[in-house]
């Protein structure tokens, strides 16, 4: 009986390397179909990012040696020249946008550039939105400064603070000092507003005669009341 359970078990064991075999021929160049894939992803990976690494330098060496150049108008031919796509043509257009002093109307033609390509990140576009108000100045109509404003001041857009202080000097130009002081007042007591936003803004209020809103402490109630506590001279249960 022993002998006939051997048999058996090294007949099963020949007909499964049998199988395995046929297996093996009939699917096995999938796993070297597999392995080429992997190889040659991977090689298309670091390929890619090499493309892309020679691209940004030969990017911004286009750029440095374009800043370099003598004139304004010379520098602005030069940047226009480069060819980009995409942030890179952000960044471009607007280096270009970043000499007003020298040529305003070219600055302003560079920001609204960047405005009407709807295909942008909407942050490019409400920088250059935030940058063409205040590079056109009184020379466009106050209402539609304002309105431009407005439309990135909304909540959870990324240059809102900005574009708040921005509103209140409006408000100032067109002489409606108290809006400006509330709107400056709510920017002082903005937590997301950074430290020097929140001094420009008290200080502007104070130059107009207004009163600096308190500052909301960041401290929880129970730390508040833990704080008075102390200053008031009481012992904290266990401190003895």
């Amino acid at each position: 009986m022993s002998d006939t359970n051997s048999f058996i078990d090294e007949v099963t064991d020949e007909l499964r390397r049998e199988k395995l075999t046929k297996a093996f021929r009939r699917w096995g160049w999938i796993g070297g179909v597999l392995i080429l894939v992997i190889v040659a992803g991977s090689g298309w990976q670091q390929w890619s990012k090499a493309r892309d690494a020679a691209r940004a330098e030969g990017f911004g060496d286009a750029l440095l040696e374009a800043l370099d150049t003598g004139s304004p108008e010379a520098r602005r031919e030069a940047l226009a020249a480069i060819p980009a796509t995409g942030s890179q043509a952000v960044i471009r257009d607007m280096i270009e946008a970043s000499d007003p002093k020298e040529d305003k109307a070219a600055t302003l033609a560079a920001l609204d550039k960047v405005i009407a390509d709807a295909k942008l990140d909407p942050a490019w576009r409400d920088l250059a939105i935030l940058r063409r108000v205040i590079v056109a100045g009184a020379e466009q109509p106050l209402a539609e400064r304002r309105s431009a404003l407005e439309a990135i001041a909304g909540q959870r857009r990324p240059y809102r603070l900005l574009a708040a202080e921005q509103l209140a000097w409006l408000s100032i130009e067109e002489g409606d000092v108290p809006a400006a002081i509330t709107a400056l007042n709510s920017l002082a007591t903005d937590q997301e507003a950074s430290q020097a936003l929140r001094a420009r803004a008290e200080q502007i209020v104070t130059v107009l005669g207004g009163e600096p809103a308190e500052v909301v402490n960041d401290a929880t109630p129970a730390e508040e009341a833990g704080s008075g506590a102390t200053e008031s001279g009481a012992t904290a249960p266990g401190s003895e």
